[in-house]
C-alpha cells in the first residue's frame, strides 16, 4: 500500500487525507497544534457554554464542494443548518438589503435593482454545481462546461466597481459590494467580481449554512474518515525540515510558500523557491468575538434574522475602505464581517446570551488595537450595542500568525486576491500543487481555488497526489 505524510490539519490538509485515505493510500497527518482543524476551528472564547468560531464562520463555498459531498461528512457528524436570512447589508438610517436563497426572492426585496440582478446572477446561479467544477480547479485545463465557465468568467473577470455600476440603487449596489470584498482585494482590480460573483451564485442555489456545532464539526468529520480508513493524525508536532518525516511516498504540505520554503530548504528546484518568495500576503483580519446579551439590536429588520452581516456602508464606502488596506492604511469606517451562527443553530447560545463573531479588514501586519473601532462600525447600525455586550475577546493579525503560520500578517486567506495571483497561484505551472521535489506537493490556500474552508485546494491536491502514485 502507498503512503502519504500530510503536514497541517486545516481543511486543505484533511480533505486531502481524506480522500487519499478513502482512495487506500496509508495516511499520517502531522499538525503542529495541539488540536486540529486550522481555520475550522470552535471553542469558548468569551463566556462559558457560548461557542464561537476561531477564524472560519459561514460556509457558502463549503456546503457543495466535492471535497466535502464526496466523502460522506454528513455519516460523520457534519450537519449543515441555514438562518431564515442568509445576508445583510445595513445602511444608515435603518436601510439595506438583503440575500436569501431564492433568487426571485432576493430581487423582488432589491425593487428597482432586482430585474439587473437577476440578470447578472441568476443563469450562473441556476448551473453552479457544473460551473464549480472548473472554476475551482486550476487554469490551465481543458474545461468540462466551457460555456458555462465563459459566461460565468465574462462577469467574474470585471473589477467589482465595473459589476456595481450594472445594479441602479444604492442597496443593491452596498450588497453586491460586501459580497465582493470577502476577497480582500481593492474593488477596482480586474477579476476582483470574481469572489462575490462565485459567492452570490453559490448562495442562490445551496444558501449560506453554518455548521451544527461550530466549524469544528468540519474538522472532526474530515478526520473521522481518516481514521475509518485507517489514517493517523499526531498533534503538537511541529515540522520544520522534510528529514523529520517518516518516509513515504508522498508528501502533502498545508503550508503557505513561505512554510514550504523553509521545510524544503535547499531541495526546492531555484525557479520554484522564487516563485514562492515572491508569492504575496494580503491585508489583514482583526478578530473580536463578543457575548451579546439579547443579540444585536440592528435597525434593519433584515439584519436581526441574518446569519451574515456585512458592515461597511456604502459600495463607495466599502471600496475605499479596501483601497486602504491594501495600501497599508487602517480605515476610519473599516469593512466588519458580522456573523450571528447562532440564529441557524441555538445550542451555540446560552440563554439570551449570543456569540456575536466579527472581523476587520485592517492592513497587512497591523499593529493596532480595533476593538473599538469594530465595535463602533456596528454600533452605527445596531444603537445600544454596547449595552448588551457582557464579555468580549479579541484576536489581532499578531495573534492569527503566531497560531496558525499560514496566517502571514494575519493574512486569513493565504495569499493576496491580486489579479495575477487569481489566475496564477502559488506558480505559473501546469500542476500547481506540484513543488518540483518529486513527490512533495503544497495543498494550502494558496493553491487553486483559493481561500475559504471549503477544501477544495487539499481535494484538488490529492487527485495530483493519486495520478502520481499511479503514474
Amino acid at each position: 500500500m502507498s503512503g502519504a505524510v500530510v503536514v497541517g490539519s486545516g481543511p486543505n490538509g484533511l480533505a486531502c487525507a481524506a480522500l487519499l485515505a478513502s482512495r487506500g493510500v496509508g495516511v499520517t497527518v502531522i499538525e503542529a497544534a495541539e488540536t486540529i482543524g486550522g481555520g475550522t476551528r470552535s471553542a469558548e472564547l468569551t463566556l462559558p457554554g457560548l461557542v464561537h468560531d476561531v477564524c472560519s464562520a459561514v460556509h457558502p463555498m463549503a456546503v457543495g464542494a466535492p471535497s466535502m459531498t464526496s466523502l460522506g461528512l454528513e455519516r460523520h457528524g457534519l450537519e449543515w443548518v441555514w438562518p431564515e436570512v442568509d445576508l445583510a447589508h445595513p445602511l444608515d438610517g435603518g436601510d439595506g438589503a438583503a440575500m436569501v436563497r431564492s433568487i426571485e426572492q432576493t430581487a423582488a426585496g432589491l425593487g428597482e435593482a432586482g430585474p439587473a440582478w437577476r440578470r447578472l446572477f441568476g443563469s450562473s446561479s441556476r448551473r453552479y454545481e457544473a460551473i464549480a467544477e472548473d472554476f475551482t480547479k486550476p487554469l490551465f485545463r481543458v474545461p468540462s462546461h466551457p460555456l458555462l465557465l465563459a459566461r460565468f468568467g465574462a462577469l467574474a473577470g470585471l473589477p467589482a466597481t465595473a459589476v456595481a455600476r450594472a445594479l441602479p440603487t444604492p442597496q443593491a449596489r452596498a450588497l453586491f459590494g460586501g459580497v465582493a470584498a470577502h476577497s480582500f482585494g481593492k474593488l477596482s482590480w480586474p477579476l476582483s467580481a470574481a469572489v462575490g460573483t462565485a459567492m452570490i451564485c453559490a448562495g442562490h442555489q445551496s444558501g449560506w449554512p453554518v455548521a451544527r456545532g461550530g466549524s469544528q464539526a468540519i474538522a472532526e468529520a474530515l478526520a473521522r474518515v481518516i481514521r475509518e480508513n485507517g489514517g493517523r493524525i499526531e498533534t503538537g508536532r511541529p515540522v520544520r525540515s522534510l528529514d523529520e518525516l517518516p518516509g513515504a511516498d508522498a508528501v502533502v504540505l498545508d503550508l503557505a510558500p513561505a512554510g514550504v520554503l523553509e521545510v524544503c530548504g535547499g531541495r526546492l528546484p531555484p525557479r520554484v523557491a522564487r516563485a514562492y518568495r515572491r508569492y504575496k500576503h494580503g491585508p489583514g483580519a482583526f478578530k473580536l468575538d463578543l457575548a451579546v446579551e439579547g443579540g444585536v439590536p440592528w435597525e434593519l429588520e433584515a439584519a436581526r434574522r441574518a446569519g451574515t452581516v456585512h458592515v461597511s456602508g456604502s459600495f463607495e464606502e466599502t471600496a475605499a475602505a479596501e483601497r486602504d488596506v491594501n495600501r497599508g492604511r487602517m480605515p476610519a469606517r473599516p469593512y466588519v464581517l458580522v456573523a450571528q451562527q447562532y440564529l441557524a443553530d441555538p445550542g451555540r447560545s446560552r440563554g439570551d446570551v449570543h456569540p456575536i463573531w466579527a472581523y476587520a479588514h485592517v492592513p497587512h501586519g497591523y499593529e493596532g488595537d480595533a476593538t473599538e473601532v469594530v465595535i463602533d462600525q456596528i454600533e452605527r447600525f445596531a444603537p445600544g450595542l454596547r449595552d448588551r455586550i457582557l464579555a468580549r475577546s479579541s484576536c489581532s493579525p499578531a495573534e492569527f500568525a503566531a497560531a496558525n503560520a499560514n496566517y502571514v500578517g494575519g493574512d486569513v486567506i493565504t495569499g493576496s486576491n491580486t489579479p495575477w495571483q487569481m489566475v496564477v497561484r502559488p506558480r505559473l505551472a501546469l500542476n500547481p500543487y506540484a513543488t518540483g521535489i518529486p513527490g512533495v506537493y503544497i495543498c494550502s490556500a494558496a493553491t487553486p481555488p483559493g481561500g475559504g474552508a471549503h477544501g477544495m485546494c487539499g481535494y484538488n491536491a490529492a487527485q495530483a497526489v493519486l495520478r502520481g502514485l499511479n503514474g
